[in-house]
C-alpha cells in the first residue's frame, strides 16, 4: 500500500488543499483552526499546485500574473525578484490573519517562482513531486 487515498492526482491535490485552505483557517470542528504559518506553507503548496494543475486551476495564476503586470506598468523596471522580497517582507513584518497569509503565499510563491533562482527550482520539484505523489 502506498497510498492512503490512492491515485490523487494534480487536480484532486489542488482542490483538496483548497478546501483545506477555506475550512481549515476559520476551524470550528474537532481540529484546531491553522495557525499563521501552516496557512502560509499551504498556501505556498496550493499555488504551486495550481500552476500544475492548469484547467479550471489556471485562473488563480492567471489573476496573479495579471496583478504583477500591473504593479510592473506602475513601476517600470520591476522584476519578479523584487516584487517577491517585497512579498516576503510584507508577509514577515505586516500583521495578517491566517486568510491573508494564505492568499499573499499564493502570490509569493508564484512572484519567487517566476524570479529565478533557488525559488523557481523548488517550485518545479514540488511540481514534479506534485505528479509523482498524483
Amino acid at each position: 500500500m502506498t497510498s492512503v487515498f490512492g491515485n490523487l492526482g494534480i487536480v484532486g491535490l489542488a482542490t483538496a488543499l483548497t478546501v483545506l485552505l477555506l475550512v481549515g483557517i476559520k476551524g470550528g470542528g474537532k481540529v484546531k483552526p491553522l495557525g499563521w504559518w501552516p496557512c502560509l506553507v499551504l498556501g505556498m503548496l496550493a499555488g504551486s499546485a495550481y500552476a500544475a494543475a492548469g484547467g479550471l486551476f489556471k485562473i488563480v495564476p492567471d489573476l496573479v500574473h495579471s496583478g504583477l503586470q500591473a504593479a510592473q506598468g506602475v513601476i517600470p523596471g520591476l522584476g519578479m525578484p523584487a516584487i517577491a522580497l517585497i512579498l516576503a517582507i510584507v508577509i514577515l513584518f505586516k500583521k495578517l490573519t491566517t486568510k491573508q497569509v494564505a492568499i499573499l503565499g499564493l502570490v509569493f510563491w508564484y512572484a519567487a517562482s517566476g524570479a529565478g533562482g533557488m525559488w523557481s527550482t523548488v517550485s518545479e520539484a514540488i511540481a514534479n513531486l506534485g505528479q509523482q505523489v498524483a
